[in-house]
């Protein structure tokens, strides 16, 4: 059940012509080793700030673009990878995504100011957002539907550990360096990757003329990136007057998106579309991507309220934070491969149901904090979770994709991505600006900060659980594609 990616030997020992089943397995690994360097870069920023608006002498407002600016750039690039992927190599796709991750790693690393640093994140994000759906793309392409789970465990791994590890590293190494080091001891790994990956990674995809439409490229930067800006600055506007307000990019944005979906309709009748939405008249596919979506507003949100409640509310330090966490992150690991083969088996209904509930217990369970609440009782919150979460993500991704037909691969791992950052950005935006709004509220009313503070964490985590409730409804309706029966046996 190991899923290490084979040494040179075993490579040259078993690569006759006519198996390409170690040569896949090299690909698949190197391509998991990659997505997770880049994709921890998405939350390493959060408990990072403090830090960087003392020495960079920013606002706490300013300070959340070095996350939200990493956001907008992956659901304004992840559409366009969908294209990517149709008119090039595995190979070259691969280092295009590596270099422009290392090199977006190198400026921030270097960054001599706030400016700068945005700048570096934004470059380090638009290779992120290739290397996601190259990645669900390949294996989609390369592993046969009856031990499609196993994979996409480990992808799914990838996809919750790193986010929920980030914290965890970066508080370590804040507590003994300053906050370069949190791109300079990245970039040698980035660049390992991207070496080992330049030499031994296959191309094995056959690349198709797709042309693409260049004002569907404006129409899905201006409709997503307005929508995740104007989300983002709501938060903003409950503490100060912004200079825009935040309802205009929001319609702006909406208004956009509108006109794209229109316009992909007409296109996809000559197959020239940038983001193919026949993936969702699939009934199966559209479900999974709506849950994903949730789960991701949730986990996002989860992320970004709970190191301010233990940092603010209980006086926990980055450290302290970064270990309370941890556990959380590694029981997604550990049942990721689990999750898996028990999908392989038994399909996702015993898995989504339980993970659901789970999941929606665990917000709902957050709602009662306190001032005083132990530090414990968080923990199990945090635990229940990430195993709720864990129980969900392998089935949702391998249900989505595996409902499609081959052609729609790539444009149904750039619909999940495009979706699914949106809905991360949304999550985290639509939480913050509750517990702004809620926290403002309550110290107007003449609570204390600590009281304020709390009232607002869990007005946000209150909306989090109603809209929990919304993925426990929708699992009764997650099945499993055809092709992939249960029962099959593994096919390596």
């Amino acid at each position: 059940m190991t899923t290490d990616a084979p040494t040179l030997a075993d490579f040259e020992a078993t690569a006759p012509v006519e198996d390409h089943s170690a040569r896949n397995k090299l690909v698949i690994g190197l391509l998991l080793v990659s997505a997770f360097v880049v994709i921890l870069n998405e939350t390493i920023m959060g408990v990072a700030l403090p830090h960087l608006m003392a020495d960079l002498d920013i606002t706490a407002s300013a300070a959340q673009w070095l996350t939200t600016a990493f956001m907008l750039t992956m659901a304004v690039v992840i559409p366009i990878t969908g294209f990517l992927l149709q008119r090039l190599n595995t190979r070259p796709v691969f280092i295009l995504a590596m270099s422009l991750f290392s090199a977006g790693t190198l400026i921030s690393a270097l960054a001599p100011g706030f400016g700068v640093l945005v700048i570096g994140r934004i470059v380090q994000a638009s290779g992120t957002a290739i290397m996601m759906p190259l990645l669900m793309t390949t294996v989609m392409n390369l592993v046969p539907p009856e031990s499609r789970g196993k994979t996409m465990g480990n992808i799914s791994i990838v996809i919750s550990v790193a986010p929920a590890i980030g914290p965890t590293i970066s508080g370590l190494i804040l507590s003994v360096l300053e906050w370069r080091w949190m791109f300079i001891l990245v970039l040698p790994i980035a660049l390992a990757a991207l070496a080992l990956g330049a030499s031994r990674i296959k191309n094995v995809t056959t690349p198709t003329d797709a042309p693409i439409d260049i004002l569907s490229v404006i129409l899905s930067a201006i409709g997503f990136g307005g929508l995740v800006y104007g989300l983002s600055g709501l938060g903003e506007a409950a503490i100060h007057a912004p200079l825009v307000s935040p309802f205009i990019p929001l319609a702006v944005g909406v208004a956009a998106i509108v006109i794209f979906v229109l316009r992909q309709l007409q296109l996809q009748k000559q197959d020239r579309a940038l983001l193919d939405l026949r993936t969702l008249a699939i009934p199966a596919f559209t479900i999974s991507a709506a849950m994903m979506s949730i789960l991701m507003m949730a986990m996002f949100g989860a992320f970004i309220l709970l190191p301010i409640y233990l940092q603010n509310v209980l006086g926990l330090t980055t450290l302290q934070t970064g270990l309370l966490l941890l556990p959380g992150g590694l029981i997604m690991g550990l049942c990721a491969p689990t999750v898996g083969s028990l999908f392989d088996k038994y399909g996702p209904v015993p898995l989504v149901i339980p993970g659901a509930i789970l999941t929606s217990a665990a917000l709902w369970g957050l709602t009662f904090i306190q001032v005083d609440t132990p530090f414990w009782a968080l923990l199990i919150a945090h635990l229940g979770l990430s195993v709720g979460l864990a129980l969900m993500f392998t089935p949702l991704f391998t249900v989505s994709l595996g409902s499609l037909p081959p052609n729609l691969y790539s444009h149904g791992s750039a619909v999940i991505g495009t979706t699914q950052q949106v809905a991360g950005a949304a999550g985290t935006a639509l939480f913050v600006a509750i517990l702004t709004l809620q926290s403002a509220g309550l110290a107007a009313g003449g609570a204390d900060v600590l009281t304020a503070t709390t009232g607002g964490i869990k007005a946000a985590f209150l909306c989090g659980a109603i809209i929990s409730l919304l993925a426990v409804v929708a699992a009764f309706f997650i099945r499993k594609p055809a092709g992939g029966a249960p029962g099959m046996g593994h096919g390596h």
